[in-house]
């Protein structure tokens, strides 16, 4: 039982690590602003559950877990706010989503 543990906290961990990268990778390839707040916030924020989650399969007890999952919740809220306040700076000072298709 303890390595099935084991095995689902180092998942978890490996996987909220894969999402930070794909996250980091979308926002140097996305092609505008709009794009690249969406890959971070979205990205980050699933690896940052799930770090959590192979973290507190790890934890010694429950009041990690829970500074954990509150951690989780501030980043959520201070990405979700800090993208919001970015993208509104951008489309007032007319930035314009960038139109589909090939380059």
């Amino acid at each position: 039982m303890e390595g099935v543990r084991e095995a689902l906290a180092v998942g978890g961990m490996v996987l909220g690590a894969l999402f930070f990268v794909a996250g980091s990778v979308g926002m140097l390839r996305f092609p505008d602003v709009y794009t690249r707040l969406h890959a971070l916030t979205k990205a980050d924020n699933l690896g940052m559950g799930l770090l959590v989650v192979g973290l507190s399969l790890r934890a010694p007890g429950w009041q990690l877990v829970l500074k954990l999952v509150l951690i989780w919740i501030f980043v959520m809220i201070a990405g979700a706010v800090s993208c919001h306040l970015v993208a509104r700076e951008a489309y007032r000072q007319g930035v314009k989503p960038e139109q589909g298709g090939e380059r």
